[in-house]
């Protein structure tokens, strides 16, 4: 199945050599093997069934253009187009106020890579202050499994950083400077719900 994004590009799947390398460092990095989307998702649910918030991970728009019917009963997508390009990854509301943020993780111990992110994705978050919502992303670095809550604000700070000719990336003391960190915790996995009522004073 043949996937391109909004401009044309044809979509590359990860190689399943990426993949195997992947799961092996998931079962290092931790005996659970949970990636940081699966976290976030999992504290989601516990939100929504407990009453505190109702955030949910964004789909992403697919035009389907090619379909076979090999049997009559089942459909095969041979192409499709992502119909554009994504903002971030989660959207909802807490206590009243929207809430929107991104989720990016790196192997690197040292810093995080600005590269993890997009121009389009950092005009969306603008656009989420502008209009007062609760902005920012979850960072995790996966080799130690230490996760950050960083307001947008201070993300937009790094990124005019690097487009004024910066370094490309914020280091790991920056991020505990201006970030929040968040300990990994079992029920919900990732509170990230009690950092946002720190810092907006919701609690």
């Amino acid at each position: 199945m043949n996937f391109h994004y909004p401009n044309g590009k044809k979509f590359l799947p990860i190689k399943k050599e990426t993949m195997r390398t992947n799961k092996e460092k998931k079962w290092t990095y931790s005996n659970r093997g949970m990636t940081l989307e699966e976290d976030i998702n999992e504290t989601n649910e516990y939100y929504l069934v407990n009453g505190i918030a109702s955030i949910h991970k964004k789909p992403t728009p697919v035009q389907i253009v090619h379909v076979d019917y090999p049997k009559r009963s089942a459909a095969v997508i041979k192409e499709a187009y992502f119909k554009q390009a994504s903002t971030t990854d989660y959207n909802g509301v807490y206590k009243g106020r929207y809430i929107d943020f991104e989720a990016k993780e790196t192997q690197n111990q040292t810093s995080f890579p600005l590269k993890n992110f997009h121009d389009h994705q950092i005009l969306h978050m603008e656009t989420i202050l502008e209009q007062k919502g609760i902005c920012f992303v979850l960072l995790r670095f996966s080799a130690t499994e230490d996760i950050y809550l960083l307001e947008a604000h201070h993300l937009l700070m790094f990124w005019k950083r690097m487009k004024d000719g910066g370094r490309k990336s914020i280091t790991k003391d920056e991020i505990e400077t201006f970030g929040h960190q968040i300990p990994l915790g079992y029920n919900p996995r990732i509170d990230y719900i009690k950092k946002i009522d720190y810092l907006y004073s919701l609690g």
